[in-house]
């Protein structure tokens, strides 16, 4: 049975031409985790980054809001994601909903968050942890933790502070406010900002410019830039040379070389 058919609990997902799109299901919750869905969308990420047919990962949320983040009821019920004692939530956020960060640090496809509305605390979070982000103008973003007397555990502060700097991460988590999608374009929250009618639109349109590079050396120019933002330079250097090494004997690049000569589109089909 093909992977992506079978039925994700709070997740919908749908291969379409060389990107995989991935909806958070819960509109009613405004599509606030839940623990299958915590588990769903790992396993999604994982097997995908392993499809070479995959070139592009979208993550959008079902309805009006992108995710909520963490369930309030669940919260006050200390049930599902919140039940437990501390140490038992402790070995649970570890072997749960910190497998999200863990994986998405991991991927070498590129992942695209498609924000269609509301982002809070940890949905927040889900989108600073992908590597694009093109919002609805009817979108907003908030840190929200310590106004329900939580802090980021799933890693949100360690993703936020390298995308927007220090002084405006901690300002969103102390503050707790609301930022329209502008204002999150602003601080280098969000790439793009486009009406709602057109969001999907646009995001194929940039799922479309990277799906049409070469993959080996999209793959690794990303992991480059993680790898040159959290090491030395010498380190990144080295592996520089190595990641060269590899491109500069594929056949994408020789492939692109021809294209650029004879001035035609080159389709790269698999690597």
């Amino acid at each position: 049975m093909n992977f992506y058919l079978r039925s994700f609990e709070d997740l919908l997902v749908e291969k379409v031409h060389g990107s995989l799109w991935v909806t958070l299901n819960r509109p009613e919750a405004s599509n606030a985790y839940s623990s299958g869905m915590v588990k769903a969308l790992v396993e999604v990420l994982r097997h995908a980054d392993l499809d070479t047919q995959v070139r592009v990962i979208v993550v959008t949320g079902a309805g009006k809001n992108f995710c909520a983040g963490g369930d309030l009821k669940a919260m006050k019920g200390k049930t599902g994601m919140f039940a437990g004692e501390s140490n038992e939530l402790r070995e649970a956020y570890q072997a749960g909903i910190q497998q999200i960060p863990l994986t998405m640090s991991q991927l070498k496809t590129p992942v695209i968050a498609m924000v269609n509305g509301a982002a809070v605390g940890a949905g927040c979070d889900l989108a600073a942890m992908c590597d694009l982000r093109v919002a609805a103008d009817s979108a907003t973003f908030a840190e929200t933790f310590a106004r329900v007397g939580l802090v980021p555990g799933d890693g949100g502060a360690f993703f936020l502070t390298r995308l927007v700097g220090f002084g405006k991460a901690m300002e969103m988590f102390l503050t707790c406010k609301t930022i329209t999608a502008a204002e999150a374009q602003g601080i280098g929250l969000v790439n793009q900002v486009v009406p709602l009618p057109e969001l999907k639109r646009k995001t194929q349109e940039l799922v479309d410019v990277l799906a049409a590079l070469p993959p080996i050396a999209l793959q690794m120019t990303k992991k480059a830039l993680v790898h040159a933002y959290q090491n030395d330079l010498s380190s990144h250097l080295e592996l520089m040379a190595a990641y060269q090494g590899i491109t500069q004997r594929s056949s994408d690049h020789f492939k692109a070389l021809d294209g650029i000569a004879e001035k035609k589109k080159t389709t790269f089909d698999h690597y």
